[in-house]
């Protein structure tokens, strides 16, 4: 399997899939949203920077 050299993209497919599981799991710890912002953050910085 070949993971994408967009480390942008790698950061927003992690995003999405623990936004996914989130709910479904009935995942809860403190500072989980914060982790969730900075991730979702981070991604798209990247992402806008083209890496």
């Amino acid at each position: 399997m070949k993971l994408t050299k967009n480390l942008g993209m790698l950061l927003l497919g992690i995003w999405l899939v623990m936004t996914g599981l989130i709910p479904i799991l009935s995942l809860t710890f403190a500072g989980l949203g914060m982790i969730m912002g900075i991730l979702a953050i981070a991604a798209g910085v990247l992402i806008l920077l083209g890496r």
